[in-house]
């Protein structure tokens, strides 16, 4: 197999796919990566090969032929743009659902509990292993008749073959548990099937940790002999090497992880592993920039470097280098949003590019319009504002943005105030290159108000002001100062304070641990079961793990209901969420209320009589990526339009889609 270039995007499931079967979304997402100029494309993240393989994230299943011709479909439109594919088959064992798909049980080398997924596995026996093996092979057979390039076996990522090399989940005392050669032994079983079903000139590899760092689990040395073992067996071609295992909470948000973790925090363990086999070995975790990318390679710690959030945040990156555009290159900021997503079930986007998994409506290269030049105005320079100035720009309209602060970036500048969230601050960072560069003519320090913007003759307004902070909505909030104040530095943090959270999201954690790391002492309460609701499993646990190591006190189940003064003190008083006849006070020197935003919507009241649709989106057909202007006020000047905060509160992605699906049509 040849392979163009040592970029790779590793196998990950997006949730686009139907019924098992790769869908046109999801082809035509790995698609854009080949024509951005990737040279291995693994598809398939986790592609299921037996009956009980649960598909609760859209994976595909792999499990009958049925499946070849979809195979066929992706290989070849891959193979047009000259990527290479291949598709990593996989058995969660006890990380799989019972309740899901054909209801059936689960399946490890031992009975004992997952913590994550939570299913009470079988502990298999004797006709469960053959079974299982020839499940591997007849999938990677289809594979290789679908056109795949070669097959990639999960033996990371705490799944099944995993389970049995790992003394953490392996308890059992038979030829398959105990010493490392028993441990090995499936796994070599399932190699030595699928070689000889698919034959010798065909790509086999797999996907193994470095170090599962978890107690009582597979250690770096352990691991080292492990890759040896399989290297020296005949059986596969190359190593991709993760670190971590996500056999709780706190393994997921590192296995997958956020900013939370260094760049590349994991290269020493797949430069561990190269050092002792003669084979290819690939590394994929947090490597998002070029830099890295290319020590990692020159350095001879991997021979390709997967990059495959990188690729989600700009799939074009390869070709953009290729063309001298490192420049316009989007880095992924590591957000985790995307992952986040998929592990509540829901399908993967991109906190910064509202096309990518929308390739099928949205363009990562936006047109030129066909119609003459509009004059575009654009009020407010946070994520969204900047996005509809960018892509109205790049439209090839005449653009003017307004912001009534000295900085852009809106709310990401409060997000990014403590220490490891900084890197959100890339967000806004490159869209204000891209703005600058394509012409935009950008007003700091300017706030504006309907007549400014009149005054600029406008054939299309876009307002962008996000929101107002929002206590929320019980006695005595006006006692209280809010996350912003205290982020923004307008109020200083007191010595005792409570932090109440109904909101769910980042704010209420980040302004807690800010507080805490200049010497408060604070407690967290929220109505919810658990802080951070809103924040998926590989970024809550993050979160987490700041505030307790702050000593922050997290309350769930309690709602604030009043606040009043007693002295120099405050008087909070919380109610339980379930038995609501119980009530508890609390006496501190601040309360902090977080409660999301509220539209900062003046200037759009100004304007709304003003514009030919009256604010009025056709949103029928705007989700159907269809015209959707409205005329309701022929006489007026312009049409105008609301993105992100100042039309309800979201979140950064909202910002950016409502302004890329708007303005890609202006």
């Amino acid at each position: 197999m040849t392979i163009r270039n040592r970029f790779l995007s590793t196998s990950h499931q997006p949730v686009y796919n139907e019924s098992g079967r790769p869908s046109e979304r999801y082809i035509r997402y790995q698609e854009e990566k080949a024509i951005g100029g990737i040279g291995l494309a693994q598809c398939g993240g986790a592609t299921g090969i037996a009956p009980e393989n649960s598909y609760h994230y859209g994976q595909i299943d792999g499990s009958d032929d049925s499946v070849i011709p979809y195979y066929q479909e992706l290989s070849s439109r891959l193979h047009k743009h000259g990527a290479v594919c291949t598709i990593q088959l996989t058995h969660g064992g006890r990380r799989e659902r019972w309740d899901s798909s054909n209801w059936l049980p689960t399946f490890a080398p031992s009975s004992r509990r997952e913590p994550v997924h939570r299913s009470f596995p079988k502990e298999m026996e004797e006709f469960d292993f053959e079974r299982i093996r020839q499940c591997y092979a007849d999938a990677a057979v289809r594979c290789r008749e679908g056109g795949i390039d070669g097959v990639e076996i999960t033996f990371a990522s705490l799944t099944l073959i995993e389970q049995f090399l790992s003394p953490a989940v392996n308890h059992r005392t038979d030829e398959y548990g105990g010493s490392l050669d028993n441990r090995m032994r499936f796994g070599l079983e399932v190699l030595s099937r699928v070689r000889k079903a698919v034959g010798e000139d065909y790509v086999v590899g797999i996907r193994l940790p470095g170090d599962e760092l978890l107690k009582e689990g597979l250690g770096h040395e352990e691991c080292v002999e492990i890759s040896r073992r399989f290297a020296t067996s005949g059986l596969i071609d190359y190593i991709s090497v993760v670190g971590a295992t996500p056999h709780d909470y706190i393994g997921t948000a590192k296995i997958w992880p956020s900013m939370w973790l260094p760049s590349a925090a994991f290269l020493h363990l797949a430069s561990g592993i190269k050092a002792e086999v003669d084979l290819p070995v690939f590394h994929a975790t947090r490597i998002v920039d070029l830099a890295t990318a290319e020590r990692a390679l020159a350095d001879g710690h991997v021979d390709m470097v997967g990059m495959t959030r990188a690729f989600i945040s700009d799939p074009h990156f390869p070709r953009k280098l290729q063309e001298g555009r490192v420049d316009d290159i989007r880095q992924c900021v590591g957000a985790t949003y995307c992952i986040d997503r998929v592990v509540a079930g829901h399908d993967a986007v991109c906190i910064q590019n509202g096309a990518t998994g929308r390739e099928t409506t949205m363009p990562h290269s936006v047109p030129k319009a066909e119609k003459p030049k509009r004059k575009v105005v654009v009020v407010g320079a946070g994520p969204g504002g900047l996005e509809a100035a960018r892509v109205s720009a790049e439209r090839g309209h005449d653009v003017v943005l307004f912001e009534r602060g000295e900085a852009v970036g809106g709310q990401t500048i409060l997000a990014g105030k403590v220490a490891w969230r900084e890197p959100l601050s890339g967000v806004p960072r490159w869209l204000e290159s891209q703005i600058k560069k394509l012409g935009v003519d950008l007003r700091l320090g300017v706030e504006a108000d309907a007549a400014m913007v009149r005054a600029e003759k406008p054939d299309v307004v876009v307002i962008a002001t996000g929101g107002r902070p929002n206590p929320g909505y019980f006695k005595g909030a006006e006692h209280c100062a809010t996350t912003w104040d205290i982020l923004s530095g307008r109020v200083e943090p007191g010595e005792n304070v409570l932090l109440h959270d109904d909101q769910g999201a980042e704010t209420g954690p980040v302004a807690a641990l800010f507080l805490a790391q200049r010497g408060a002492k604070v407690e967290v309460a929220t109505p919810e079961r658990k802080l951070a609701v809103e924040l998926g499993e590989c970024t809550f646990p993050a979160h987490l793990a700041e505030l307790y190591k702050a000593g922050v006190v997290i309350t769930a189940d309690h709602r604030l209901m009043e606040v009043y003064p007693e002295g120099n003190k405050l008087v909070a008083v919380l109610r339980n969420e379930y038995a609501q006849d119980m009530e508890e006070e609390r006496v501190v020197d601040q309360v902090v209320a977080e409660h999301g935003t509220v539209p900062n919507d003046d200037i759009y009241f100004a304007l709304k009589p003003l514009s030919s649709n009256l604010g009025d989106v056709n949103l029928l057909a705007l989700a159907a990526n269809e015209d959707y202007r409205v005329t309701a006020n022929p006489e007026g000047a312009f049409e105008l339009y609301r993105v992100g905060d100042a039309l309800t509160s979201r979140n950064i992605h909202a910002a950016i889609y409502d302004s890329l699906r708007l303005c890609k049509s202006f």
